[in-house]
């Protein structure tokens, strides 16, 4: 392949990125409305950090983790709460601070939402071979992991404050 043909390749990734979005609203078994997928932004932080005893999510770590002003993500994180999906506490670790669990309604919500993203996936890639499947998915993990890993880089080099509290300090 030309240098050419590389450079139109790698110059066509982000826009993909922005179709892949919009796409997920693919009518395919248990459709989720354009609301509730918006809320999904918000409710996988939550299932993030609860992969992690330690981690508490507030909303400003959901701001600082999507990228936008603590309003912003006040009025998305009061959304969750409103639709039943998400439910605020007292923080175990320093009890003046408020965080944020899944509802069982949200836990609902991010289970179909997983089978929706499944069945998505699949119509997608329908003629695809088993390889390129999930040679794909490995591929889509791995560009991820990178993400993550240069956002935790970067956040330690500028002095970010953290995305989820483990505790004081």
């Amino acid at each position: 392949m030309a240098t050419n043909e590389h450079d139109e390749l790698l110059n066509s990734v982000g826009p993909a990125f922005s179709k892949l979005r919009r796409s997920a609203l693919l009518e395919v078994e248990n459709p989720i409305s354009a609301k509730d997928l918006g809320r999904t932004l918000v409710l996988n932080i939550i299932v993030e950090a609860e992969q992690d005893p330690a981690r508490e999510v507030t909303v400003g770590a959901v701001a600082e983790h999507l990228g936008v002003d603590p309003s912003v993500a006040s009025r998305m994180v009061s959304d969750c709460i409103a639709a039943g999906y998400l439910v605020r506490a007292a923080s175990q670790q320093d009890g003046r601070r408020t965080i944020l669990h899944l509802s069982p309604a949200g836990i609902e919500l991010m289970d179909r939402f997983r089978r929706h993203q499944r069945a998505a996936y699949e119509y997608i890639t329908a003629d695809w071979t088993s390889h390129d499947r999930l040679e794909f998915a490995r591929l889509m993990l791995k560009y991820v992991d990178s993400q993550e890993s240069l956002r935790h880089r970067r956040g330690h080099t500028e002095g970010a404050g953290r995305a989820f509290s483990s505790g004081p300090g």
